[in-house]
């Protein structure tokens, strides 16, 4: 068992592995050409590789935080070719431009609802779309929101369920007790509780910006 840091994985091991990953789709390349210069956060590309994978088998995924739909994709690209996803976002404009590269991969329009609404909103009025019970839920939106997020997700997730979040090591801050930012304080207390709530069987995957991910026991 490896038991030491003496040897890590860097840039020469992630450019490996992306080399013998399958191309990446014009739609997905077109999400990072438009997101990059306008700094519209999206996922980085491995984390999305990771979401692809995790959404093999996962019919009803929700997304809380859409911007581009570029994890969208990558979850949608994954998941079975029946499955669906509901997706919460209130900047329409942002969406709309989403739904234009979703169809350019291929993706039905009725695979992907869109909730046009802050998250929180959308979950306390019920909206039906948003009913579950679902087999993923992705969180990636305000940082400060993200416990509230998982608490109003629960009692919407099928047993075996997973959640994923992205962000949560947060660029090292979360790691760093001398940061103390209202987005870093937020995410280290997300990342404590849900690592210990009996719930969930749960790590964090040291990919891009941090992928928590958890299976719940239902």
């Amino acid at each position: 068992m490896k038991g030491d840091r003496s040897w890590l994985p860097g840039a020469t091991e992630l450019d490996w592995i992306e080399g013998l990953a399958p191309p990446l789709s014009d739609a997905l390349a077109a999400i990072e050409a438009a997101a990059a210069p306008e700094r519209i956060p999206i996922v980085d590309r491995d984390s999305g590789r990771v979401l692809a994978a995790l959404a093999a088998g996962r019919r009803r995924i929700v997304e809380v935080g859409t911007a581009y739909g570029y994890s969208t994709l990558w979850l949608a690209l994954g998941q079975p070719a029946d499955g669906t996803i509901v997706t919460i976002d209130p900047d329409a404009t942002r969406t709309d431009l989403a739904r234009g590269w979703w169809r350019q991969a291929g993706i039905a329009d009725e695979r992907i609802l869109v909730v046009t609404a802050p998250a929180l909103d959308a979950f306390a009025a019920g909206d039906k779309a948003l009913a579950g019970p679902f087999d993923l839920a992705f969180i990636d939106a305000l940082k400060p929101e993200y416990t509230a997020y998982l608490e109003a997700l629960v009692p919407r997730l099928a047993p075996g369920a997973l959640v994923v979040a992205d962000n949560v090591v947060w660029s090292g801050r979360v790691a760093n007790p001398k940061v103390n930012d209202e987005n870093t304080v937020a995410l280290r207390a997300f990342d404590a509780a849900v690592l210990a709530d009996p719930r969930f069987s749960a790590t964090i995957l040291p990919v891009g910006d941090g992928l928590l991910v958890a299976g719940y026991r239902g």
